[in-house]
């Protein structure tokens, strides 16, 4: 089956996916920090936090799957999840696939996080920061738009957010351990 519609949504998901997955991984950073104002409580960033990222996760299922039903671009169920053997782009294609299955391993230790070690869920969460520039550079080098000036300045803006807000998580974690306290 192929239509515009599926172009369009597959498209629209993978721009979309871009803020969502910018905003989620901001507010991760800024979830890790031990000190925040009374304004904006710890509570709140983590709850954000968990809510978009569950919003991006089943954006990028609709993602995937719309990239596979379309017919105009030959994208098949296991090119979606074996990050490997593409036709269509494939080292992109297959940085998407790679992006969607870190965010699945992601997902799933999250949601069994407290029946694992905390310092293998960390381990595992740390990928995010891998899943991002991966997912980055899948849309940059397979999406139609990304040579357009909105997108560029979209994307740019949204790798810039993440570098600042993982920078300044650096920073106050070399601060704290300076001063020996907590951050």
């Amino acid at each position: 089956m192929t239509s515009p519609l599926l172009w369009y949504l597959n498209r629209g998901t993978g721009v979309v996916l871009l803020v969502v997955f910018t905003l989620t991984t901001v507010l991760g950073v800024l979830s890790t920090g031990r000190k925040f104002s009374p304004l904006w409580p710890r509570f709140v960033t983590q709850g954000l936090h968990r809510s978009l990222a569950a919003i991006g996760t089943i954006l990028l299922i609709g993602h995937a799957t719309t990239a596979v039903v379309d017919e105009y671009v030959d994208i098949t169920w296991w090119q979606a999840i074996v990050p490997f053997g593409a036709t269509y782009k494939p080292l992109y294609l297959s940085l998407g696939t790679l992006a969607l299955d870190l965010t699945a391993l992601i997902v799933v230790t999250s949601v069994l996080r407290d029946r694992m070690p905390t310092s293998a869920w960390r381990a595992v969460h740390l990928l995010s920061y891998v899943c991002f520039g991966v997912a980055v550079v899948h849309g940059v080098g397979i999406g139609t738009d990304s040579s357009a000036g909105w997108s560029v300045a979209l994307t740019l803006g949204c790798v810039t957010a993440v570098a600042v807000a993982t920078l300044a998580r650096i920073g106050v974690g070399i601060r704290s351990a300076a001063t020996g306290s907590r951050a």
